[in-house]
């Protein structure tokens, strides 16, 4: 969910270690946002220990806990669907059609974005687009379909 989250500008995965004395805790998420940077711990059921929070908030980070049980199931499958495709890139070409394309219509459903991609496999283009926030999709109503709306993402 980091990669489609525009507040996020980067993250990475148990890159801080954080300090009691002989014990260490590695949260799951360092995360850079907007102005903050957190740690997130989401993934472990039996969650951090009592210590971690105030050593994150010691060395500057802000500490956040996510229930596994309150992650929005549509986004998170979303997410993953889209992240299958994080190595791939959408040609030149395909990328200026599609946003010319959105450019002239505001918007264009799944189903028909799909269509102006001619040298990128058409799936693999619109999902490397959307990571890389060419585009946006709705990812929190439903699962990503050929009736999802694509925008051209605008700062």
């Amino acid at each position: 969910m980091l990669d489609v989250d525009d507040e996020v500008v980067s993250w990475s995965c148990r890159t801080v270690s954080l300090s009691n004395g002989s014990e260490t805790y590695r949260p799951d998420f360092t995360v850079e946002g907007i102005g903050r940077r957190f740690v997130i711990d989401a993934v472990r059921e039996d969650g951090a220990p009592a210590w971690a929070h105030a050593r994150a908030v010691d060395t500057g980070l802000m500490f956040e806990a996510v229930d596994p049980a309150k992650l929005p199931r549509i986004r998170l499958k979303n997410a993953k669907d889209l992240l299958r495709y994080a190595r791939h890139e959408a040609a030149l070409a395909d990328r200026i059609r599609l946003l010319a394309a959105l450019d002239e219509c505001s918007s264009l459903t799944v189903a028909e974005a799909l269509m102006v991609f001619r040298e990128t496999k058409p799936v693999a283009g619109l999902a490397s687009m959307v990571l890389q926030r060419f585009v946006t999709m709705d990812l929190d109503e439903r699962l990503i379909g050929p009736e999802t709306i694509v925008r051209r993402k605008r700062d």
